[in-house]
């Protein structure tokens, strides 16, 4: 059975940081694209950030460039968020998405139907 299961999401101030974890198991995504998406009361989800397999490479949404950080850990089939000087519009349920299908890509800009596995979700507050 694949999951994705998030973690550390949370309320903070503005100005504030977090780190969202997401652990997969189930299925080995070393071969794959890992993604962060978030979705806003009333909004779409959005892709903020990708991480390439390998090493090969990022994606940042233009609202989350040069404050979010996304890594994976490969041996640990785990890939991370890391946010800094978070803002109120930050706000939402922060999903990990994986794209079991493609192998070596992570076509941008992201969609949603590019990846059929999903984590539930961790809401981050960020409060001004």
């Amino acid at each position: 059975q694949v999951q994705l299961v998030e973690s550390g999401g949370g309320s903070v101030q503005a100005g504030g940081s977090l780190r969202l974890s997401c652990a997969a198991s189930g299925y080995t995504y070393s071969r794959n694209c890992m993604a962060w998406f978030r979705q806003a009361p009333g909004k779409e989800r959005e892709g903020v950030a990708a991480a390439w397999p390998g090493g090969g490479g990022t994606y940042y949404s233009d609202s989350v460039k040069g404050r979010f950080t996304i890594s994976r850990d490969t041996a640990k089939n785990t890939v991370y968020l890391q946010m800094n000087s978070l803002k109120p519009e930050d706000t939402g349920m922060y999903y990990c998405a994986a794209d079991s299908v493609s192998v070596w890509v992570c076509p941008t800009p992201l969609t949603v139907a590019q990846f059929n596995y999903w984590g539930q979700g961790t809401q981050v507050t960020i409060s001004s």
